[in-house]
């Protein structure tokens, strides 16, 4: 099997139409020129994971709406042969699971070529935001101050922050990116610590 590649401007002309809004009106809302938005709708131009962003905030979605979601999931399970995909500028975004039903958290592979960068569009987006390096050297600026991210190191952040990121090295970098929404209730976390302190005291028993 193939990887799959999402043409996302499909969905993104479908969101604004439902919305009842014009290409400027959208423009107008997210920043980014009419004819980028126009290109991008044709499937002529792929989005950058900044534009992505910014046309998410415009039209109030999860960035993950961009994305097909055939119907809503309780389980999630994807092979790296299906993950869906949008790739320009030697960035490479691929989507680790969507579809569950009022889904929170928004996982992605983050590949990025030697000398890939969105310096030119650093963003801020409601929520958190985990980034993990596996493989590589990545430069990432959140508010202004640089995190040198090499294998093993993450960084964990407030995405209303701007941010962005370099590849400044002669390696590709890969990198899990994981968005969480500012809304909700989260028991993710003390139901994690609370199974971990479980194993340790039966262990010790």
């Amino acid at each position: 099997m193939e990887a799959i590649t999402i043409n996302v401007g499909q969905q993104i002309r479908a969101l604004r139409e439902q919305q009842g809004l014009s290409l400027r009106a959208l423009a107008e809302r997210c920043g980014l020129s009419m004819n980028a938005i126009s290109l991008i709708e044709r499937g002529e131009n792929s989005p950058t994971v900044s534009s992505l962003h910014l046309l998410a905030l415009a039209l109030n979605v999860p960035i993950t709406a961009f994305f097909e979601a055939k119907q809503e999931q309780t389980v999630v399970f994807v092979a790296p042969e299906m993950r869906l995909r949008s790739e320009t500028g030697g960035i490479l975004l691929e989507s680790l699971g969507l579809g569950l039903r009022d889904q929170q958290l928004e996982p992605f592979l983050l590949t990025v070529n030697p000398g890939a960068n969105n310096l030119d569009q650093p963003i801020s987006h409601p929520g958190e935001e985990l980034v993990y390096c596996f493989e590589g050297e990545i430069v990432y600026y959140v508010a202004g101050q640089a995190y040198r991210l090499t294998a093993g190191y993450s960084l964990l952040f407030q995405a209303t922050q701007t941010h962005c990121f370099h590849n400044d090295t002669t390696e590709i970098a890969r990198l899990m990116l994981v968005f969480q929404a500012a809304q909700g209730i989260h028991l993710a976390r003390p139901l994690h610590l609370t199974s971990v302190a479980s194993s340790v005291i039966a262990s010790r028993g």
